[in-house]
């Protein structure tokens, strides 16, 4: 008597998939995004343009499309690491199908479309975004679609280019789709450490990391098979960033940054040869500064960031720095491909962590990181606006500059002193919108100076602030502001004059620039 044959499992199309059981998962992301319905939220992952889901973002956004073309209002909650590639965020906004947005966001359609109300978003710091999802501030995540670079032989997962929140989504997720993605080097396995001793309170226990290259967890995810609904392969590059070239103002701002590290360490607050751990956003102002790094007397740096940019390779090509620990790669495409062709030198050098830990204020103020960060605009004394333009209008988010900024041994932000062709100053008398108030704001740098805010009273500060950091054809009318606010009677301990503190702002939205005319 002839016996079927036991069910065979799909075939993979590539070796990536080592488990039996998760093979038997693989179907197309068409088959897959059918798991996703109206109102659900969805957590992807993806950090910066690293480590975002290509192909079933892409059937997402085709599925939330059609829905809406037939008169179904089809349209998901949309929670991320941070940014996601500029591909991804454009093509789901512009399907109108994102009902809520967080915690980040850099493409100008989203931003639009934010801007206009036609998406809800929440701007928190990063480090808060698991905590809360933990919480249920954001309901069940009924779907999670995480991109992975391998499953091995026993179902643990490979990350991939960027970690972010992509654990606590594996974690929380109702089904989870994955992602396997065979074009992420498979050298990159080993480079990654994954904590899973994080709890809520009151069950919070110390997290042991001392050192920027401790590794305190191990180099998976771990995954309930049970939730995993889909698997679906892909064999795509990440999107590169654009690296914008140094310049002048870039420049500038980098060599008042590098005189202020020689003259800390003179004043014996940061060690001669390895000052501390560097933190810097993104951009051409820090990889201005990570340059001069290169060119200084400092070897055996460390990094405790969010993203690793090309700077950050170049430095580690050359010694300047000894380790860099961070939760995703931000490169251009000449940087992943020196990434991915030498991943087995990069791997030695680097760590990629989840947020929870590269964000965690614990451990940002145990290893005294030099925080460094960009900012739209600060106010005489201190208080710094990094995400509202003119005090209403949301530019990216605040991503993890507080967690940088209030718990770093220094505090830096950073910005050209004047923008559209000298029609905005960087210096105003009163910021309209406050991210990071002037108690944990230490030192505000432009191509002008850079102004050290320690020890400083408020109307010193101010003095200090116009001097060094404002461009020279506000200085007079900033001057005049506080020379008259001080004047008044019950001036009081942070002058002001309230019917004129935002008429900087006024005025440029009335004649097109700052000045007085």
């Amino acid at each position: 008597m002839s016996m079927s044959s036991a069910p065979t499992a799909p075939v993979s199309s590539t070796d990536r998939i080592r488990n039996r059981e998760f093979r038997k998962k693989i179907v197309s992301a068409e088959e897959a995004v059918r798991h996703i319905h109206r109102g659900d939220t969805v957590a992807i992952s993806g950090f910066a343009s690293a480590g975002t889901p290509k192909a079933v973002t892409c059937a997402l956004a085709e599925r939330i499309r059609a829905a809406r073309a037939a008169g179904d209002e089809f349209a998901v909650d949309l929670l991320t690491g941070a940014s996601v590639s500029a591909d991804t965020e454009r093509l789901l906004a512009e399907t109108d199908g994102i009902a809520l947005r967080m915690p980040y966001q850099a493409e100008p359609t989203a931003r639009a479309r934010i801007n206009d109300g036609r998406i809800d978003y929440v701007d928190i710091h990063l480090s808060h975004v698991a905590q809360q999802v933990w919480e249920g501030c954001y309901g069940n995540v009924d779907v999670a679609v995480v991109e992975v670079a391998g499953i091995t032989e026993s179902g643990e997962l490979i990350p991939a280019t960027s970690v972010g929140n992509s654990k606590t989504w594996l974690d929380v997720a109702e089904k989870i789709i994955l992602e396997v993605n065979s074009w992420i080097p498979e050298g990159l396995a080993g480079g990654h450490d994954i904590y899973y001793g994080t709890a809520l309170p009151p069950h919070r226990t110390p997290i042991l990391l001392t050192d920027v290259d401790d590794r305190i967890g191990q180099p998976f995810f771990r995954v309930d098979p049970e939730r995993v609904v889909a698997v679906v392969e892909t064999e795509s590059p990440d999107t590169t960033a654009k690296l914008t070239p140094q310049d002048a103002t870039s420049d500038a701002i980098a060599t008042h940054v590098l005189d202020f590290f020689r003259h800390e360490v003179q004043a014996g607050r940061l060690p001669a040869d390895t000052l501390l751990p560097l933190q810097s956003g993104i951009g051409n102002v820090a990889n201005a500064v990570l340059a001069g790094l290169s060119s200084g007397p400092y070897r055996g740096l460390t990094c405790y960031s969010e993203v690793i940019q090309d700077g950050m390779l170049q430095l580690i090509d050359d010694g300047t720095v000894r380790f860099a620990s961070s939760t995703a790669f931000a490169l251009s495409a000449e940087g992943l491909d020196k990434l991915v062709r030498n991943i087995d030198f990069y791997r030695e050098h680097i760590l990629l962590r989840p947020q929870e830990i590269s964000n965690h204020p614990e451990i940002v103020r145990r290893l005294g990181v030099i925080a460094m960060n960009g900012m739209l605009e600060a106010d005489i004394y201190g208080n710094v606006n990094s995400t509202h333009v003119m005090g209403t209008r949301m530019m990216n988010g605040i991503g993890g500059s507080g967690d940088f900024a209030r718990n770093g041994y220094l505090s830096m932000f950073l910005s050209p002193s004047t923008a559209r062709n000298g029609a905005i100053s960087s210096i105003v008398p009163m910021v309209p919108h406050i991210d990071h108030t002037e108690h944990d704001v230490q030192i505000l740098v432009t191509e002008q100076g850079l102004a050290d805010l320690r020890g400083l009273a408020p109307r010193r500060r101010s003095r200090v602030v116009i001097e060094k950091c404002a461009h020279p054809d506000y200085r007079a009318e900033l001057t005049d502001y506080v020379e008259r606010a001080e004047a008044t009677e019950g001036a009081g301990h942070t002058p002001h004059l309230l019917g004129e503190a935002f008429g900087f702002h006024q005025r440029f939205q009335q004649t097109g620039t700052m000045h007085a005319r």
